[in-house]
């Protein structure tokens, strides 16, 4: 592998880390829960209790739904760490990643090389919601949904 190649491998290794999570606390937390059984809600079901302010963002990429899928994903671990059996998703957008990539031209040593530099914009998905405990008789049915053949 050439020095251009190493430093590119590198950038994309660095960038696929800036997924993150944060949270601000309204509410008492529970045990851990499994993150599968947190469900997604649109409007707080009656009775539930909020836990945390929860906002999260995927790794860097081109703007991809399997980005939105892993931020709302993180949503949910986050939420079944603080004990919460439940998310009410505010809202899922797109940013402009901090860290953009480019591919170029460069020089390295004795050898010079030329060319057209191309910048290729990147993206971080974000979402937010609101961890909550919802009581067991005001949870909603789980749902197994089995492809037809």
């Amino acid at each position: 592998m050439n020095i251009r190649t190493l430093t590119v491998l590198g950038v994309l290794l660095a960038v696929a880390g800036c997924a993150s999570t944060s949270r601000v606390m309204l509410g008492q937390t529970r045990p851990p829960t499994d993150p599968a059984l947190v469900q997604i809600y649109s409007t707080p079901p009656p009775g539930s209790q909020e836990i945390a302010q929860l906002e999260s963002s995927s790794a860097v990429g081109f703007g991809t739904q399997g980005q939105t899928d892993a931020a709302v994903a993180r949503l949910k671990k986050e939420a079944a760490a603080l004990g919460a059996n439940g998310v009410i998703l505010m809202g899922v957008g797109s940013s402009g990643s901090p860290v953009g990539m480019s591919v170029g031209a460069g020089s390295y040593g004795s050898h010079v090389g030329g060319g057209v530099g191309i910048g290729i914009p990147t993206t971080q998905k974000r979402a937010a919601g609101v961890a909550i405990w919802v009581p067991p008789a005001e949870r909603l049915p789980v749902q197994t949904i089995t492809p037809e053949r």
